[in-house]
């Protein structure tokens, strides 16, 4: 990262590319207790025993656990964490680290990022998402069985409580994992922080947003909005990222191509809310006060800059509301595609130092 760009980022709230990136959200969502208790009703489910078993390795710096917890009867998280050697230091801050589509929480940018936290004195947890890595029969093949699962969901009629393997459900792991780790000895659980990549960063800002306990927040690639994508017919970088899926609903529904119509189909039984209360510019309000880093890409096509603003926008609005506007930033790498960079797991270590 460049040196200019990381003295801007400290030195003022916000950094951005356009003029305009503060403009005032153009819907009134409702009331952040109300959108906070829609959504935990929406993914509510039997709560069952974590049963969690793991195995330990050693390194000189770091303490590896590798096993896993259940967060519903028939679904077994794997878990990954990284844990300091700190002599003499019994607890640590946590901080649960999400990958993105088609990723593992063993992928080399998960790992790095582990390990970057431990050196700051803090414990690292990643999961597998639904449908990726160990939680794939005979291991994960991209992003295939995702797209078969979101499928299989978007056709399935028979179930009394509609699957949401795009996102949601993961969503729900990672509560359960909040629960299982405020259990632990070795967890300060006022100290918990959360970042994500892409669909990572998507399952951060939904999960955090509704959990009071993970007190700071990291985003990456992630925020946007899904209304804006689709009133200015920009939903072609997301929907491309799950296009099997998309391209089956249109079938369904009689086109040939994917078209806005469709893709809000799908949108709207696998996601209920996501162009209303449940969008981000709507839940991005529920992380106030609490200390929230924003890292985007100007030519991100899968959160397209202008509907990003929304969300810059009503973040804003809060923070300012409760003055802790210090509390928020808003980092816009230019130039920059659809891609996970150094530099933001340079500025997301650095915030977790700062903060948590």
């Amino acid at each position: 990262m460049k040196r200019s760009h990381w003295l801007l980022l400290c030195a003022f709230p916000f950094i951005c590319l356009s003029q305009s990136i503060f403009v005032a959200p153009p819907a009134k969502y409702a009331s952040v207790a109300n959108v906070a208790n829609d959504f935990k009703a929406l993914l509510r489910r039997p709560q069952v025993n974590f049963n969690p078993s793991f195995q330990t390795f050693s390194t000189d710096t770091v303490l590896i656990e590798k096993g896993f917890i259940y967060s519903e009867e028939k679904e077994r998280v794997p878990v990954l964490i990284y844990k300091p050697v700190t002599p003499g230091v019994q607890s640590f801050p946590a901080v649960i680290c999400l990958h993105g589509t088609g990723g593992t929480k063993d992928s080399e940018s998960i790992t790095d990022l582990l390990y970057s936290m431990t050196k700051i004195g803090v414990m690292a947890i990643a999961i597998d998402a639904r449908f990726h890595g160990e939680r794939i029969q005979g291991g994960a093949r991209n992003s295939q069985q995702y797209v078969k699962a979101i499928t299989k969901a978007w056709g399935d009629t028979s179930h009394t409580q509609q699957l949401h393997p795009l996102y949601f459900d993961t969503v729900y792991d990672i509560w359960r994992l909040t629960d299982y780790l405020i259990t632990r000895q070795d967890v300060l659980a006022n100290r918990l922080g959360m970042m994500g990549i892409s669909m990572g960063g998507i399952e951060t800002w939904m999960a955090a947003s509704i959990d009071k306990r993970i007190k700071v927040i990291v985003p990456v690639i992630a925020v946007q909005s899904f209304k804006w994508s689709l009133d200015n017919n920009q939903w072609q970088g997301r929907a491309n990222s799950i296009a099997g899926a998309h391209q089956l609903a249109a079938n369904d529904l009689g086109d040939s191509i994917v078209n806005k119509e469709n893709v809000k189909q799908l949108w709207n039984k696998l996601l209920p809310g996501i162009t209303n209360k449940f969008d981000c510019p709507s839940m991005i309000r529920l992380f106030s006060p609490r200390p929230l880093l924003i890292l985007n890409n100007e030519n991100d096509l899968n959160c397209p800059l202008e509907g990003a603003q929304l969300a810059f926008a009503s973040a804003r609005k809060a923070y300012k509301s409760v003055n802790a506007l210090n509390k928020l930033r808003v980092y816009i790498t230019p130039h920059q595609p659809h891609r996970f960079l150094p530099e933001h797991s340079q500025m997301a270590v650095a915030w977790f130092k700062k903060w948590l």
